[in-house]
């Protein structure tokens, strides 16, 4: 806040709070990118206009200008912003008052050349309270930066921690499809197993009653060759016994009356100790 009363712009502003109204160049009259110099008060256009601020530095060498939209103070000679109009006690930059003055009368305050003291001790103290108006300037515009900052740095923390979730979320989901896959394909797989493993077992049913009745007629070939061995078996023990009794009948001294006789089997019996069958043959003479 401008205190000064001495202070033009501390004027200035104060007529405008008194009267507000909307300020004017004081040669074209335009509105718009004012400027208005620290030194004297004078209101110009910037150099995006008519240039007029900077026409009353060349002809004024007042090298001090406030904005008045941006409240920030622009020197001429370093073509630059300033915070500070001095950076300590022993080095300050005084404006230059050489040129004439815009106010009428010889008694004004605001145009104390150099080798007055009274002047020299006015622009210290003007030029001490616009230092500690832009000091405060200057620590508000860094609070509000940082607080800008900061609000930058929670939405990219909380930007980073949302692509996070995503990503985290987006890999279990695919990791979610893959077990399901996976487990579809083992489902699958286990069917398949469980329809050959029922073919497999009708199979075994199929090959056991097959195999039961190859046993079956196998157990009934060997029967019937072992008849047919015990059959050949007694046919042969007849043979041999015909033959015996043929060499006996040739033998004997009766060979004449039993010859053209015929050997008749008796009926067999079969024997208590071995179970074979026994034959008996009679001679029937003719």
């Amino acid at each position: 806040m401008w205190v000064s009363s001495s202070c033009p712009v501390c004027q200035f502003c104060q007529k405008l709070s008194e009267a507000p109204t909307n300020p004017t160049c004081s040669v074209c009259q335009t509105s718009e990118n004012l400027w208005i110099c620290v030194i004297c008060g004078f209101v110009g256009c910037g150099r995006y206009k008519e240039g007029h601020s900077i026409r009353h530095w060349k002809g004024t060498q007042h090298c001090y200008s406030l904005d008045l939209e941006t409240q920030r103070v622009w020197d001429y000679v370093g073509d630059s912003y300033v915070h500070r109009l001095n950076h300590s006690k022993s080095d300050v930059k005084h404006a230059k008052f050489s040129s004439k003055c815009e106010y009428p009368g010889d008694n004004c305050v605001n145009c104390m050349h150099d080798d007055s003291d009274m002047g020299g001790v006015m622009f210290s103290s003007k030029a001490d309270t616009i230092v500690d108006e832009y000091n405060r300037l200057l620590a508000s515009q860094l609070e509000t930066q940082r607080e800008y900052y900061e609000a930058l740095l929670s939405d990219a923390k909380k930007e980073r921690e949302h692509h996070i979730s995503v990503a985290v979320d987006k890999t279990i989901n695919d990791k979610l499809q893959e077990l399901q896959l996976k487990l579809e394909n083992t489902m699958l797989e286990k069917k398949k197993v469980a329809e050959m493993n029922e073919k497999l077992t009708k199979s075994q049913d199929v090959w056991r009653q097959t195999v039961k009745g190859i046993e079956e007629r196998e157990r009934a070939q060997l029967k019937l060759k072992d008849d047919m061995i015990l059959d050949l078996e007694e046919q042969i023990k007849d043979f041999r016994y015909s033959i015996k009794l043929q060499k006996s009948i040739a033998k004997s001294s009766h060979a004449d009356d039993l010859k053209g006789g015929m050997l008749v089997p008796l009926a067999m019996e079969s024997d208590s100790g071995k179970g074979k069958r026994s034959s008996r043959t009679s001679k029937r003479r003719n």
